[in-house]
């Protein structure tokens, strides 16, 4: 391998494994051009049988962000909250591991806290599941929204917060569980799918990785069953795992 490609892919890795999802954003504008270059990253995003079945609303006029803000914490955050409330509380998500006594209460202190109000563009992915009808993927069915649709919207969205780290800004996966007013804030029309909102600026608060080792995660050959966590074995790294996140989803979010 030559000493380029060593290059090549020694920068590759430090700017994936510099990427944060931000959860407060600095107010500060940055270039215009940035967008531009983010999404033509995207765009060259792989799919099935190069469908591209994506679309990008970048935003940057402040009242629609803030109306997108705002249906976000008053619905979004609703859904999710009493969601998670069906589950044991170790096992929620960790920003929603409330230790109040009155969840209504609870809810209101995560609505009224800024996450990422303050950034200063929004990028919106949105597919189109008629582009997809051009695959050539076994087993495909004539449904507007499919697990691959899924897949070409998640390569977009990384290749968007890679370039963002590589120019020096930062962002978060903003899941969207209930399409409707946002849409309708962005316009959107009916056919079309709101996949995910990508909240992009300068992070106010830095952020800390958490990955598994390589060791454990790779096997040559066949599935080393040594590796394999059995339901118990599952279900304590979980609550493991959301004891070592809960904390610093409590202090943004």
């Amino acid at each position: 391998m030559s000493d380029r490609n060593i290059k090549r892919y020694e920068d590759l890795l430090e700017t994936i494994k510099t990427r944060r999802s931000t959860r407060e954003f600095k107010p500060d504008a940055f270039p215009d051009e940035y967008i531009e270059m983010m999404l033509e990253a995207a765009r060259w995003a792989p799919s099935g049988a190069n469908s591209q079945p994506w679309s990008f609303i970048a935003v940057k006029d402040p009242e629609v962000r803030d109306r997108l803000f705002k249906a976000y914490v008053e619905i979004n955050m609703d859904f999710i909250f009493w969601h998670e409330q069906q589950r044991r509380r170790e096992l929620r998500h960790p920003a929603f591991q409330t230790d109040e006594s009155d969840p209504e209460e609870a809810l209101k202190k995560k609505q009224s806290r800024r996450q990422w109000r303050d950034a200063p563009v929004i990028i919106a992915v949105v597919c189109d599941g008629r582009k997809q009808w051009g695959t050539v993927l076994g087993a495909h069915t004539f449904s507007l929204h499919q697990p691959h649709l899924d897949t070409a919207e998640g390569n977009a969205n990384l290749l968007i917060q890679l370039a963002a780290t590589a120019l020096g800004l930062s962002t978060q996966w903003v899941s969207i569980h209930i399409q409707e007013p946002f849409k309708e804030i962005l316009g959107i029309p009916a056919p079309l799918v709101l996949q995910t909102l990508i909240p992009v600026g300068y992070a106010a608060a830095e952020g800390k990785a958490i990955r598994e080792d390589l060791e454990g995660l790779v096997h040559y050959d066949r599935y080393d069953m040594s590796k394999h966590l059995d339901n118990r074995q599952m279900l304590e790294r979980l609550e493991k795992l959301r004891g070592k996140t809960a904390a610093p989803y409590k202090v943004v979010i």
